[in-house]
């Protein structure tokens, strides 16, 4: 049975059901539109990686980067290629891994059946043998010494790295060449048949369906299956890292010709369960809007005394277990970049009370690129929130944004900056090692 949650002043509707084995399903329809984006996810990424196996009484710690590791690892069958049969019927697929999830998915505008079973097919029938995993190793390896070479990644990592030092966080999300090379095929199994149950998934369809005719297509699909019964989840937590443990500052040296910079604000205060959270997340994005985008009385003097360039940007992220905001740019200045940076945000909420004039205009802005995306395919389905924001949708992204006012960011803004903790990651070019 789907229900219908209607969204009238965008004229959409999202149907929702979960089926028998535990397994979410959400579906969009989008009249006019020829392409169909699919994507299913687990809630399961880089930072877990310490938990008590399915049907398991201990905990076990599992090799960093074994979530990427498994995502690399589903596509391959005993005599196949699951890409192989997505180009065979037409759909381009792919698939990522986050420090919280690991998604599959497909786009095509036909053979939308075909192209669901095998997605659904894929993702539930693993097969790893102690040679296929051992193959990947040098593969997955590959793409880690890539990483490390660059500047952009380091500097995003370093700053993580500094804000969650010995938490899971501050590891990269493929890991690394030491740890893969520990990853067995056994290890493989008892992640996917941890995390992998239906009951921790989620089935996101938008664009050209028929939601009656799609979920009778992916309800027969899983009545052909046997899934043992669902039990919950077992993460072992990591301890978090006291406010007076965040790494201040550190510094690398790597091949750049400028120097690149990337300011981080850990979040100490609570974010709110469900929908709440997702509003929390919308205000804190606007008030880094209101701070720092390139309309901002801060950004055009920074940029005025070539402080930052074009390269500066921001980012405010939530996910589970952890929320922080960052500043990066490349800079000529690298210390004027910091001292900057940092002054602004000593003294946040009287830059916050000054820039409240420009509230609703970016606030329009903001709500501008949200239609803009209602009107794509993917960024409708991967702003699907899952059990981040009790299932929130882009719609429900955009509902709230309209609704906020300029005095609903400002006790969220004072506890997340009052309360937060500061670091700063540097990269340096090689020449100046010594100087």
């Amino acid at each position: 049975m789907l229900t219908q949650q209607a969204y009238d002043r965008l004229g959409e509707t999202v149907y929702r059901t979960t089926l028998a084995n535990g397994l979410q399903v959400v579906l969009v329809p989008k009249a006019g539109f020829h392409k169909t984006f699919a994507i299913m996810t687990t809630d399961y990424g880089s930072i877990d990686n310490h938990f008590v196996p399915r049907g398991q009484q201990a905990a076990v710690r599992f090799p960093d980067g074994i979530a990427h590791f498994l995502e690399h690892k589903l596509f391959e069958k005993k005599d196949h290629d699951a890409f192989d049969l997505f180009g065979k019927y037409g759909a381009s697929s792919n698939a990522f891994t986050s420090f919280t999830q690991t998604s599959y998915l497909f786009a095509t505008t036909s053979q939308l059946h075909a192209n669901l079973d095998i997605l659904l097919d894929f993702v539930q029938d693993p097969y790893f043998t102690p040679e296929t995993v051992n193959k990947e190793k040098g593969i997955i390896g590959q793409e880690i010494q890539m990483y490390d070479d660059d500047p952009g990644w380091q500097s995003y990592f370093g700053m993580i790295g500094n804000l969650y030092p010995k938490e899971p966080l501050s590891i990269d999300i493929a890991g690394t060449v030491a740890s893969i090379d520990q990853i067995t095929a056994d290890d493989l199994y008892a992640a996917y048949r941890t995390f992998y149950h239906p009951s921790n998934m989620s089935l996101v369809l938008v664009g050209q369906l028929d939601p009656a005719e799609t979920l009778d297509w992916i309800t027969a699909n899983q009545a052909k299956k046997t899934f043992a019964p669902a039990s919950p989840l077992q993460r072992i937590a990591s301890p978090v890292t006291a406010p007076d443990q965040v790494v201040a500052q550190t510094t690398r040296y790597l091949a750049v010709t400028r120097p690149k910079v990337s300011l981080g604000i850990r979040g100490y205060d609570a974010v709110p369960a469900g929908r709440a959270g997702l509003r929390y997340n919308v205000a804190l994005s606007l008030v880094f809007d209101l701070l720092f985008n390139d309309t901002s009385d801060n950004y055009l003097r920074l940029y005025d005394a070539n402080v930052i360039d074009d390269s500066f940007g921001y980012d405010f992220l939530v996910q589970r277990g952890a929320h922080f905001g960052q500043l990066a740019g490349d800079t000529d200045h690298p210390e004027l970049f910091v001292s900057e940076l940092q002054a602004i945000l000593a003294d946040v909420m009287p830059q916050l009370q000054a820039a409240q004039p420009q509230f609703e205009l970016v606030k329009r802005e903001a709500i501008g690129r949200l239609i803009g995306a209602v009107n794509s395919v993917e960024a409708i389905a991967n702003q699907y929130s899952g059990p981040l924001f009790a299932g929130s949708t882009l719609f429900d992204e955009l509902t709230i944004l309209e609704d906020l006012q300029f005095a609903d960011l400002l006790p969220l803004a004072q506890a997340f900056f009052t309360q937060g903790r500061q670091t700063v990651a540097t990269i340096l070019p090689e020449g100046l090692r010594n100087r």
